[in-house]
């Protein structure tokens, strides 16, 4: 069973400012420092084909994953990761992607504001079906929320 969420929210800041912090590493040092236990960079630099270990702060339902970085596009601003370790592969998911988009407010016409799009597509096991559930955009609600009130008290 195939499926996705996704989450936008508008930024008083301009997409590539946005994106210094969303199209990078700075992006996971932010999830570090509000959400996780600890990081880890297991293998490469930030770029394509980077592992890292996310270990969560006790209580939050997935005790760790890892991840690794299988797409970056600065030109477009757009970047992927994909699970392949622990966290939802757990309980029965073949594939758990996130991709994350960065464009200019087609809305305004300064460039003074963008839009960050954050998707999670997921494919689980038929018999596994149930746990679909678990997948939420919680986490990265509340990682928007302090990333971009960091962009915009540095703007």
């Amino acid at each position: 069973m195939f499926g996705s969420l996704s989450e936008e929210v508008e930024v008083k800041v301009a997409a590539n400012k946005a994106w210094e912090i969303y199209g990078t590493m700075k992006l996971e040092e932010f999830a570090g420092k509000h959400i996780l236990e600890k990081l880890d960079v297991i293998e490469g630099d930030g770029g394509v084909g980077t592992v890292l270990k996310l270990t969560f702060k006790p209580g939050s339902g997935i005790s760790y994953y890892k991840e690794k970085f299988t797409m970056f596009d600065n030109d477009n601003m757009v970047r992927e990761a994909e699970m392949i370790e622990g966290g939802y592969l757990d309980f029965g998911f073949t594939l758990y992607r996130v991709r994350i988009t960065v464009k200019d407010n087609a809305t305004d016409a300064t460039g003074s504001s963008c839009v960050v799009k954050i998707t999670i597509e997921y494919e689980v096991k038929e018999e596994a079906a149930a746990n679909a559930s678990l997948v939420t955009m919680d986490a990265y609600v509340v990682l928007m929320k302090f990333v971009n009130e960091h962009l915009l008290s540095c703007s």
